[in-house]
């Protein structure tokens, strides 16, 4: 019998089977396909790694990694750039009191990728080409290639410079959601901040701008203040003041026509945030999100008694662990739509992968201030 004559016999008696014996046939012809097709595989990727706490330059090292296979909904992320961030290092050192698991912990925590793979059965619409960053953030962003469950990814746009979509969920995110979460604030109100020079504080400065309202910044005495002064003032600061200044009794006459801020940001503690406090107007509030100069935050008493302050903590981790992912999302995506329109911009440098002992000694300031250091891959 000829293969044509055999492959006609072979449909005719599948037609004549019962219904339900045709559905097992072509389930099991379909699972037979799907066993026999390989699953995909990530390339070779080199990864910064630790296997015990301390200090940066002494416990990381760049190790090559194997291949991983790919699960049915995993997608496999060519990473593009990561930051070194104030975090990562004090995550690094042991310091910080959420951290990966010892040994083999891959560094970093926020950075962009473009997807490269995909398994078989993802759902989310993704295409080899896209750029995505880990959202909430995830450990191990400091590695050529990463492979995720597909929940994991957030698509973003791709019109903007990679160092702003590696750096978006970190500190912009917190800057607007400390704007928008302690005290309900209104077009001409005013908020105070120390630690103006930063990422976060660059970033409250420009978003404040776009929502109208006024910022009031202290910074520290050091080489290079009215540079930095003048930075911040074309950023959109309306007063900037260095803590030498503040020495006296009454700051508030330093406000001119500003109104007293409702609303203060500490990232430093010590004596930069009981000059913050002098700003505050009766029942306002200070929100203290870091701890720069390692020192406690005093409180006058009669700032309690008298002005009813309020003090209070910030910590994205656990805010974006609660259940804000959706929210966290769509920020960043309103983030970088006001990077796209140069509304929200901030100094980095971008630093090739291979150079990491160099980018992590700039991160620790051995070198002085420093732009963020952003990791190329």
């Amino acid at each position: 019998m000829s293969l044509e004559k055999r492959r006609d016999s072979r449909a005719r008696m599948a037609r004549l089977l019962p219904p339900t014996l045709q559905i097992l046939r072509r389930r099991c012809a379909s699972r037979s396909h799907f066993s026999t097709a390989p699953s995909p595989v990530s390339p070779p990727s080199k990864a910064v790694l630790y296997d015990e706490h301390g200090a940066p330059d002494q416990v990381l090292r760049v190790a090559d990694v194997p291949p991983v296979h790919l699960g049915d909904r995993d997608v496999c992320v060519r990473m593009l750039a990561a930051p070194i961030n104030p975090s990562d290092i004090n995550r690094i050192e042991g310091v910080y009191p959420v951290r990966p698991p010892l040994p083999g912990a891959v560094g970093g925590y926020e950075g962009v990728g473009q997807v490269h793979a995909l398994g078989p059965a993802v759902t989310a619409p993704l295409s080899p080409g896209d750029w995505v960053i880990p959202s909430p953030p995830s450990f191990g962003t400091w590695q050529t290639y990463i492979v995720k469950h597909e929940s994991v990814w957030h698509k973003v746009r791709s019109d903007v410079p990679m160092e702003y979509a590696a750096t978006v969920t970190v500190n912009p995110l917190t800057a607007l959601r400390m704007l928008q979460d302690f005290v309900k604030l209104n077009p001409g109100d005013a908020i105070v901040q120390n630690g103006a020079t930063s990422i976060v504080g660059q970033s409250v400065i420009q978003l404040a701008k776009v929502h109208g309202i006024h910022t009031i910044n202290i910074i520290r005495d050091r080489p290079g203040s009215e540079e930095a002064k003048d930075k911040l003032k074309q950023l959109g600061a309306d007063e900037v003041f260095m803590e030498s200044q503040l020495d006296m009794k009454n700051v508030k006459n330093l406000l001119g026509a500003l109104p007293e801020p409702a609303l203060g940001f500490n990232c430093v503690g010590g004596n930069a945030a009981s000059l913050l406090l002098k700003f505050l107007r009766q029942g306002g509030t200070m929100v203290t999100y870091g701890g720069m100069s390692k020192q406690p935050v005093t409180v006058p008493t009669s700032y309690f008694i008298f002005k009813d302050i309020s003090l209070r903590g910030f910590w994205l981790q656990r805010w974006m662990n609660s259940d804000k992912a959706e929210d966290c999302r769509t920020m960043i995506d309103y983030l970088l739509g006001l990077v796209h329109e140069g509304k929200l911009k901030y100094e980095m440098e971008l630093i090739p992968f291979g150079k990491l002992s160099l980018a992590l000694e700039k991160a620790l300031g051995k070198d002085g201030s420093q732009p963020k250091q952003v990791m190329r891959f």
